[in-house]
């Protein structure tokens, strides 16, 4: 599996904290946009499969995107978009260009923490995704929507923000990192809830965000969060002193998602 794949133009990393972030410079090809989006819940779903699902819908997208280039513009087909939300059992994971050090396991602290490491094609740092994690997979066609990925990667902030500021939870943004944050402002106890990572080919996106529901965060002492040894990790029912519904937090933020991108999500039977 290859990270991305540019002819026209290398990419180029964008603000640290992000896991994998690149900018496409192409210029929009497709004329014909498609705003409906195919929402899927995988429910309680291994890493490594729905890494092999979007794997499969980016390569199909990129793939047709590739096709319509050499057809008018009245014959070119529509490319497909998808969301996919999904929690994952306890897992590590380390990208290309990440630093194996900042894994405080080794294989034995692994299988007493029931959870499996995996290094794997993508660029950014090591992470942890886990049980009470919802964590978010648009597989879009940005020409379908807007060609900026700095405009992509603060929607998905934005989303994240509306939903908390639902449950009275004030965060934003923190300059030069990436992901939505509490104490953002003040900075006196920083501390993320959620990370983004994002890879991007002819302007089609794969991976997306980690938002803190009701995760276990001391599965976070055991590394150095995308690198980022200063800053602390929270999780949304830790803030409010409660277990929260994930179905509620999925609803919320489907709603905030269709608003900002002024798409339409569907679910397929």
């Amino acid at each position: 599996m290859l990270l991305l794949s540019f002819q026209e133009a290398k990419p180029e990393p964008i603000d640290r904290g992000v896991l994998f972030c690149f900018c496409d410079k192409r210029t929009a090809v497709n004329q014909n946009k498609n705003k409906t989006v195919n929402f899927i819940d995988l429910g309680l779903k291994d890493y490594k499969e729905t890494w092999d699902f979007q794997e499969q819908l980016f390569a199909e997208t990129v793939a047709l995107k590739i096709q319509n280039r050499q057809l008018p513009t009245e014959e070119q087909a529509l490319t497909s978009n998808y969301l996919i939300f999904v929690e994952h059992p306890h897992v590590y994971t380390l990208g290309k260009s990440g630093d194996s050090s900042h894994l405080l396991l080794d294989d034995e602290g692994l299988k007493d923490n029931r959870a499996v490491f995996y290094k794997i094609n993508r660029g950014g740092d090591i992470t942890y995704h886990g049980p009470g994690q919802l964590v978010g997979y648009p597989i879009l066609d940005l020409d379908n929507f807007f060609t900026d990925i700095h405009q992509y990667l603060r929607f998905l902030e934005e989303a994240v923000i509306r939903t908390l500021a639902e449950y009275g939870v004030h965060a934003g943004r923190i300059d030069g990192l990436t992901g939505v944050w509490l104490d953002h402002e003040a900075q006196l106890n920083p501390r993320k809830i959620c990370a983004l990572g994002v890879k991007s080919s002819r302007w089609v996106t794969m991976h997306g965000f980690a938002f803190n529901v009701n995760a276990d965060v001391q599965y976070f002492g055991h590394i150095v969060p995308c690198g980022i040894p200063d800053k602390s990790v929270t999780s949304l029912h830790l803030e409010l002193g409660r277990p929260v519904d994930m179905e509620e937090v999925k609803a919320k933020m489907r709603r905030h998602l269709e608003a900002l991108f002024e798409m339409k999500l569907y679910t397929t039977a």
